[in-house]
């Protein structure tokens, strides 16, 4: 369902071998969150998505431990920013701003973007579909502001 998805919706979309569920696992023991439901099978079906240029749709397992354990452990972003282990960061629009999920005891199935000049975290879309379907529908890397 997600690779169809993400075909129609990103004709450019670059696809990657599937990951396994002992690699997705990896994400909840590093970064000591579940997983949501949706990202896991779409990460079964296609180890992270690239879009149009190589901005990161969805990452790959690796860049979500990646990226998220170097933002949540950076001295530079602390002093900067609001704590990050409540987001599971799992995409970027390649200007510098991220998309995930927010974790934590009331874990939802929206997808909220961090802005990097303000830090704000909005919720934009309503589940991981949502995400990228209003993704395709816009024009230009800043559709969620």
């Amino acid at each position: 369902m997600w690779k169809e998805l993400t075909g129609r919706l990103y004709p450019d979309a670059e696809f990657a071998a599937p990951a396994s569920d002992a690699e997705i696992d990896r994400i909840e023991r590093r970064l000591g969150q579940a997983v949501p439901e949706d990202l896991r099978e779409l990460l079964r079906q296609s180890d992270g998505v690239r879009a149009e240029y190589g901005s990161g749709l969805v990452w790959s397992v690796r860049e979500i431990i990646e990226e998220n354990t170097e933002f949540r452990s950076n001295a530079d972003f602390a002093e900067l920013y609001r704590p990050f282990d409540r987001l599971m960061l799992i995409g970027d629009n390649g200007g510098g701003d991220r998309f995930g999920y927010a974790r934590g005891p009331a874990e939802r199935p929206d997808v909220f973007a961090w802005d990097h000049e303000t830090d704000e975290r909005t919720c934009v879309a309503r589940s991981l579909q949502d995400y990228l379907e209003c993704r395709a529908g816009s024009d230009g890397d800043d559709w969620y502001k």
